[in-house]
C-alpha cells in the first residue's frame, strides 16, 4: 500500500525532468569555449595555451565537486545542491567579466564556475534515475543531451554578443543568464517519496548480467573492481572524444582542405552530435544493455577513426566525426544508468559522482596525445591510428565487466557485515 501511494504521490517527474534539462543546457554551454578563445588571446595578449588554461581548470574542478555535490545531496535533497551550483556557477562567469590578468580569469571562470559546474552537473543525474527507475538509460540521457545542446545555444548566442561586447562583457550577460536559469530549475529538484514506483512499474531486484539487484554504499562500491572499470570507461571514451573536440576546426582544414569557415561549421554540427549520442546511445542501452552499447561504441569508433585518416570529402569527414562524438556524448548519457544498474540509485549521486573524475583527467590526457602527436609528426592522421589502437584495447574492458554479486569476495564480506 505505501508503495501505491508513493507511485500515485509522487508528484510530476516529467516537469521535474524538464527542469533537470533546462539546468543542463545552460551548465553545458561551457563548451562553447572556442568561441571566446581568440578574443581573450588577443584581450590579455597571451598564448592559447596561457588562455586555454581557464578552460582546462573548469573541467578538472568537474570530477571533485561532483562527487561532493553527491555527498552533500545525501544530507540535504537536490535542491540546495542545485540553488548553491546556480550561483557559483553563475556568478563565477558573471565576475569573469570583470578580469584584469589571467590570474582572476583562472579563479572565476576556472575555479568558481567550474565547482558550480560539477555541483550543478550531478544533481538532475542523480535525481532522475530515482524518478525513472523504468528508464534510467533515457532519462539521463535525455538530461545529459541538454548539456551537448548548451554548447550550440551559447554560441549562436555569443556570435551575436562578442563582436560588440567583446568576450568578457558577454560573460557579464551569459553569467546573469546562467545563474537564473540554473536556480529556477532548481526549485524544482526534489527527491522521490520513499517507495515511489511508476504506476504499473515493479522493481527487478534480481541479479543478473545486467544489475546487482541491490544498493551498495559509497564505500562498499568503491571497494568493488568494477567501479575502477566503469571508471575506466568512461576515461577512455572520454579522453577519444575530448581531443577530438578540441582540435575539430584544425583537423578538418588539413585532412579534407575545407575552409575556416566550413571547419566552424563542422565544430557546431558536432555539438548536435554530442547532444543527439547522449539520447540515442542512451536508450540502446536500455534494449542491449550498458556494457554491449560501449563495446558497440568503441568498436564503432575504432572503425571510423581509421576511416577518417582516409578520407579527404569534408562532407563524409563531417559525416564521420558526427558519429564518433556521438559516441563520446553517449558514454555520458549511459554511465549514470551504468553505475546505478550495478551499485543501485540510491547513492548513485556519490558513487558517479566520484567516476566523473575520469572525465577531469580525460581532458588533460586526451588533448595532450593529439597535440604531442601533431607537434612531432605534424599530421593528424598519426593520432587518429593511436585512438583507433585505443578504442579497440577498451573494447576487452568493456567486455569482461559485470555487476558485482554476492559471490564476489568483497561483496560477501560488506553483505556478511551488513547482515551482522
Amino acid at each position: 500500500m505505501a508503495s501505491q501511494a508513493a507511485s500515485s504521490g509522487g508528484g510530476n517527474r516529467v516537469l521535474i525532468a524538464v527542469a533537470g534539462f533546462i539546468m543542463q543546457v545552460a551548465l553545458g554551454a561551457i563548451y562553447a569555449w572556442s568561441v571566446f578563445r581568440v578574443p581573450l588571446t588577443e584581450q590579455f595578449k597571451a598564448s592559447v595555451t596561457q588562455v586555454n588554461l581557464a578552460f582546462t581548470i573548469t573541467i578538472l574542478m568537474v570530477g571533485f565537486a561532483a562527487f561532493a555535490g553527491g555527498l552533500w545531496m545525501r544530507n540535504t535533497g537536490p535542491r540546495i545542491v542545485a540553488i548553491t551550483a546556480g550561483v557559483l556557477y553563475g556568478l563565477g562567469i558573471f565576475l569573469a567579466s570583470f578580469s584584469t590578468s589571467l590570474t582572476i580569469l583562472y579563479l572565476t571562470y576556472g575555479v568558481m564556475a567550474g565547482i558550480g559546474l560539477g555541483l550543478g552537473y550531478i544533481v538532475p543525474i542523480a535525481t532522475l534515475v530515482k524518478w525513472f527507475p523504468d528508464k534510467r538509460g533515457t532519462i539521463t540521457g535525455i538530461a545529459v543531451a541538454g548539456f551537448g545542446l548548451g554548447a550550440v545555444v551559447t554560441t549562436l548566442i555569443a556570435k551575436q554578443l562578442v563582436p560588440s561586447l567583446g568576450a568578457l562583457g558577454t560573460f557579464r550577460i551569459l553569467g546573469i543568464i546562467y545563474l537564473v536559469a540554473v536556480v529556477g530549475a532548481a526549485l524544482f529538484m526534489r527527491n522521490p517519496p520513499a517507495g515511489f514506483k511508476p504506476a504499473g512499474w515493479e522493481p527487478d531486484t534480481t541479479v543478473s548480467s545486467d544489475r546487482s539487484g541491490r544498493d551498495f554504499e559509497f564505500g562498499q562500491a568503491l571497494k568493488t573492481w568494477q567501479w575502477f572499470a566503469l571508471w575506466a570507461l568512461l576515461f577512455l571514451n572520454a579522453s577519444v572524444g575530448i581531443a577530438i573536440i578540441a582540435e575539430a576546426a584544425p583537423m578538418t582544414q588539413q585532412i579534407t582542405g575545407a575552409t575556416a569557415a566550413a571547419a566552424s561549421t563542422l565544430v557546431i554540427l558536432i555539438s548536435f552530435g554530442n547532444a543527439a549520442g547522449r539520447f540515442i546511445w542512451a536508450a540502446v542501452s536500455d534494449k542491449i544493455g550498458r556494457k554491449w552499447t560501449f563495446l558497440a561504441m568503441f568498436l564503432l569508433q575504432a572503425v571510423l577513426l581509421i576511416a577518417a585518416s582516409a578520407v579527404s570529402s569534408y562532407l563524409l569527414f563531417a559525416v564521420i566525426v558526427i558519429i564518433i562524438i556521438s559516441a563520446y556524448g553517449g558514454g555520458f548519457g549511459t554511465m549514470p544508468a551504468f553505475a546505478a544498474d550495478y551499485f543501485g540509485p540510491a547513492n548513485v549521486g556519490q558513487i558517479y559522482g566520484l567516476m566523473l573524475t575520469a572525465w577531469s583527467a580525460a581532458a588533460v590526457l586526451g588533448p595532450i596525445i593529439i597535440s604531442r602527436v601533431v607537434d612531432a609528426t605534424g599530421a593528424y592522421t598519426n593520432a587518429l591510428y593511436i585512438f583507433a589502437a585505443i578504442m579497440l584495447a577498451s573494447t576487452v574492458v568493456a567486455f569482461i565487466v559485470r555487476p558485482p554479486k554476492e559471490a564476489d569476495p568483497v561483496g560477501a564480506r560488506e553483505a556478511q557485515g551488513a547482515r551482522a
